[in-house]
């Protein structure tokens, strides 16, 4: 068995395949932090000032419209508390923009109600078709692949962009941030969610029937057709400004009733069974790692902590019972075929056609022109 090697830093480990670790025991994932995020990253004046030119811009475009800019929510603390902030702080005027592809917790549903309520916004949902994600949600269990969850993400994404461009909205605000996500989840963990050739290449060998209305986008249409063609362009406010995680949720909880998930992206009920139990369980990724690093890094977790937190498995026993007998008959299977899928033959998403040479020259391009700071995921 081989050992698993920890990092002294964060809390990253060798459950990365592929981490690399100085000789001081500090990983590559720290490194690409203090070397290429942190020196260009500022959330003091001159943040500030850089947001508040990028809200100058957003004002001026969306003058005599109905709102200025469309802003995704999830109900999660990332996109809530960007709400707030440009808002109340920035007095911009979003359309709120939500995707429901059936997996919503009740929770993440109130939160959001509280916070369009509270703000006075209007809210646009986009429900999903159900029988389409249903079938691709399957094809994934199927394909034995970790990156179950490409198929909400990549209706998320593809349904906002798609929007922006039939009503020509040039500004997207996004709660991506480094704050909280300045460490990446490693790619065999998961997969790029926007590649539109792996997941029809799954759905190919594994689904039934056809996509009758589900969104497919790709790479190339919403990095460069869309921002450079189109004028679309995707922006992270939280970027610019301080953001302390817990802070944070104690203002939301204050101004809006806001209620507190268990973990960062609990407000679905799929991803919270999938990174909370089927990653941690069948293959051995726990993303809190990825969670706690970020957190460390930033200043908003010490490591001891994280530690600590570590030992306790997300999920009960009582747990996932319950919530293998709520996925398997939203699926509409038994959970003796969903146990089937957990323990079948472990794939990865180079078992499948992908665009991942498209990925990695623009990721490499991207970086040159110092648009990305991150590092590999």
């Amino acid at each position: 068995m081989t050992e698993n090697i920890i990092c002294t830093n964060c809390v990253m480990d060798s459950s990365d395949a592929r981490i690399s670790f100085n000789d001081t025991g500090i990983c590559d994932h720290c490194l690409t932090f203090y070397n290429k995020i942190k020196p260009f990253w500022h959330v003091d004046h001159r943040g500030k000032s850089r947001l508040t030119a990028l809200v100058n811009r957003i004002k001026i475009e969306g003058k005599g419209k109905d709102f200025d800019c469309l802003m995704g929510m999830s109900g999660g603390i990332d996109s809530s508390y960007l709400l707030h902030i440009v808002t109340k702080e920035f007095g911009l005027r979003p359309l709120v923009f939500h995707v429901d592809a059936g997996w919503n917790s009740q929770i993440a549903v109130n939160n959001i109600e509280r916070l369009v309520e509270g703000l006075g916004l209007d809210l646009y949902t986009d429900v999903i078709n159900w029988e389409d994600m249903k079938e691709l949600q399957l094809a994934f269990f199927k394909s034995g692949v970790p990156h179950i969850d490409v198929p909400q993400d990549h209706a998320f994404f593809a349904t906002m962009y798609k929007f922006a461009s039939k009503h020509r909205i040039k500004f997207i605000l996004t709660g991506g941030n480094y704050s909280t996500e300045c460490v990446r989840n490693p790619l065999e963990w998961m997969y790029y969610q926007s590649d539109s050739i792996q997941l029809r290449d799954i759905f190919r060998q594994h689904g039934n029937g056809k996509l009758k209305d589900y969104p497919v986008s790709n790479i190339l249409w919403y990095k460069v057709y869309l921002p450079f063609i189109k004028g679309v362009k995707l922006f992270r406010p939280l970027d610019f400004v301080p953001y302390d995680k817990e802070k944070a949720m104690e203002l939301l909880v204050k101004e809006y009733g806001y209620q507190k998930y268990p973990q960062k992206h609990f407000e679905s009920r799929f991803t919270k069974f999938y990174e909370g139990f089927w990653l941690p369980q069948r293959f051995g990724y726990d993303t809190r790692k990825v969670q706690y690093s970020s957190l460390i890094l930033t200043g908003q977790m010490t490591r001891d902590v994280a530690l600590e937190k570590l030992k306790t498995p997300v999920y009960t026993e009582e747990m996932i019972k319950e919530d293998f007998a709520f996925v398997s008959n939203k699926l509409g299977i038994s959970t003796d075929e969903l146990w089937s899928y957990f323990h079948a033959a472990k794939r990865t998403y180079k078992d499948y056609k992908s665009q991942e040479s498209i990925y990695n020259i623009g990721a490499s391009v991207m970086r040159l022109l110092r648009l990305e700071k991150g590092g590999k995921r």
